[in-house]
């Protein structure tokens, strides 16, 4: 029985190398000088530092351009935390793979509803897919594209 399996996952090579582009950038550009604006990358934790609150926002918007141009999803920078002192503005993305219960849970209800012939079951972090024909997952795979949800969503290990 055809299958095939539903995930987000990002690539953490592509990640460091955006990062990489973005510190590279920075040090480059007249309007970061002096502003000791920086960005740390390590366990899946994106922290962001700059002396003004502008500055930072300047910066995050760099770094969504360069996860943009290494095809990798904004998607993933959702999750973050705000810091503020008065020396510096912090903030902080958690980079998190895997889909949680609720956008599980609403993904299966979305293609019970879409077709009655799939049959899909949550597992831990991925959703799995099965049908009869290949026709019937491509045309779930193309369902779901045109769906916004708020997490990326992975297609892989398709299976005749």
């Amino acid at each position: 029985m055809p299958s095939f399996d539903i995930t987000s996952e990002f690539n953490p090579q592509e990640v460091l190398n955006a990062v990489d582009q973005m510190n590279r950038e920075i040090v480059n550009r007249y309007d970061f000088k002096d502003t000791k604006t920086s960005v740390d990358f390590s366990n899946e934790i994106i922290t962001l530092r700059s002396s003004t609150e502008e500055r930072l926002k300047a910066a995050d918007q760099v770094l969504k351009e360069k996860f943009v141009k290494r095809n990798v999803s904004i998607k993933f920078l959702t999750n973050f935390t705000d810091e503020e002192t008065p020396s510096e503005s912090k903030r902080i993305y958690t980079l998190k793979s895997g889909i949680d219960k609720e956008n599980s849970k609403n993904i299966v209800k979305d293609l019970k509803e879409f077709s009655k012939k799939l049959q899909s079951s949550i597992q831990n972090e991925s959703i799995r897919v099965n049908s009869k024909k290949r026709d019937e997952l491509q045309e779930a795979i193309i369902f779901l594209k045109s769906k916004n949800y708020n997490v990326y969503l992975n297609y892989g290990n398709f299976r005749d």
